[in-house]
């Protein structure tokens, strides 16, 4: 079968770090194939019929690097309290009772309002695991009925306060997370490693999820300081800080992205950096469950690539992307008093190749080689207004976008938002499989 090719010929494409005028992306096959003058490219390939893109921008798909599906399910049950109460009240009370066919529907729906908002690829960490790995298997099959690239970072848990249902041996956890890292080694899915954490992972669940990163060369994910009652149980426990316990144990490598990272002493930060670690910055959620504020600056000093999560959708709210690139730089300059601290540049290297990086995949970039993975923005939309050729693209982008802007959204070379609707997924079925969802779990 002859591979799809696409010649896209929008009004502004963003390469190589610059809006450019007149330029075209070739794509065959799910991967973008060449990108340059538009002339040049329909000239090379007179076979295919261009697709003027005319009012709309080309830039690539945005990167969720941290994210709880299943907790969209959850949004507005635990609103507006402490961090210890509102697990409990949300995701302890009701996350137990969730089932496969909940965990497929929570799945759809998160991955449909973030690629609404231009996500083209997630990176969902994932630990319930009531029914061993059918859980897993749901979020992965909703991803592909969606048409959204996955990363499932498959949480080892074993800390005996959680419910039951998150909780599997060391052994257990490292022969499901290694099976599912044998079926799903990349492409539109991929299984990772994922420790929940040094509160709730053992040391030996830990090095046994590092394990598996090495011998599969991917990375492994783990939440790391988000909140200071963490750092505090961790020094009572093992004598030292989160990182610098993690730098014990030998898993401080290239392998390792942490979360949240709020709480990070600045030797932290500069060890992280110096072994080639990466951090994924949640900012909304740091701020909606007070967890305090990372010092990004700090992070980009040492040299550690910033990515950025939505988190889960109880405990931030809302699953954009863009909304993390605008909040990322304006928290800081808030904190530090310092306009220069994180511009726009920065941010839009923490939603796209930062993501890619931190999930080691070829995407977050229009260039060669990388996935045909990228979003239309309409140019019309009010939201990117002024545009006067005075460098106001990018700065109108990451700091005045709104979703009404999102007119296509294509991953792997295929439309999945067209003209701001799903194309795989009618809204209303999807509307109703959540109603569904809920009054089945409120019975329960």
């Amino acid at each position: 079968m002859t591979e799809k090719r696409r010649l896209i010929e929008p009004a502004l494409c963003f390469t190589a770090g610059a809006a450019q005028k007149d330029f075209a992306v070739l794509t065959k096959g799910g991967k973008i194939k060449a990108v340059g003058p538009a002339a040049a490219l329909e000239q090379a390939n007179p076979e295919l019929a261009p697709e003027r893109w005319e009012r709309l921008a080309l830039v690539p798909g945005t990167v969720n690097a941290h994210n709880h599906s299943f907790q969209s399910l959850l949004r507005g049950i635990a609103a507006d309290k402490p961090f210890l109460t509102w697990r409990d009240e949300s995701l302890y009370k009701y996350s137990p009772r969730l089932r496969p066919e909940d965990i497929y529907t929570g799945a759809l729906f998160s991955f449909a309002e973030m690629m609404k908002c231009g996500a083209t690829t997630v990176c969902d960490f994932f630990y319930l695991h009531n029914d061993g790995t059918a859980g897993d298997e749901a979020v992965i099959r909703a991803a592909h009925d969606l048409g959204i690239r996955l990363v499932l970072a498959r949480t080892m848990y074993d800390w005996d306060g959680a419910p039951a249902g998150y909780v599997e041996s060391v052994a257990q956890a490292e022969a499901n997370t290694d099976s599912l890292m044998k079926q799903y080694p990349g492409g539109m899915a991929k299984v990772i490693p994922a420790p929940h954490s040094l509160h709730a992972a053992s040391s030996e669940m830990v090095e046994a999820g590092h394990a598996l990163a090495v011998k599969y060369h991917t990375p492994m994910h783990i939440h790391v300081s988000e909140e200071r009652f963490e750092v505090e149980q961790v020094q009572k426990k093992y004598g030292m800080t989160p990182l610098a316990y993690l730098d014990e144990l030998g898993v401080v490598d290239e392998h390792l992205a942490i979360i949240h990272g709020v709480w990070l002493t600045p030797d932290e930060i500069r060890t992280l950096g110096a072994k080639g670690g990466h951090l994924i910055y949640c900012p909304s959620s740091n701020m909606f469950l007070a967890d305090g504020i990372t010092d990004i600056p700090a992070f980009l000093r040492a040299k550690v690539p910033v990515a950025l999560g939505s988190d889960g959708a109880c405990g931030n709210n809302r699953n954009s992307v863009f909304e993390e690139m605008r909040m990322a730089p304006i928290l800081q300059k808030a904190k530090t008093l310092d306009a220069l601290c994180v511009n726009y540049r920065d941010a839009m290297d923490m939603g796209t190749v930062n993501g890619a990086k931190a999930l080691d995949l070829p995407v977050g970039a229009i260039e060669p080689g990388c996935m045909a993975d990228f979003v239309g923005v309409n140019l019309d939309d009010l939201s990117m207004q002024p545009l006067s050729g005075n460098g106001q693209f990018l700065p109108n982008l990451i700091y005045a976008l709104q979703p009404t802007a999102i007119d296509r959204v294509v991953v792997n070379g295929e439309d999945t938002v067209r003209e701001g609707r799903l194309v795989r997924l009618g809204e209303p079925e999807l509307l109703g499989k959540i109603r569904a969802t809920m009054r089945h779990l409120e019975e329960r």
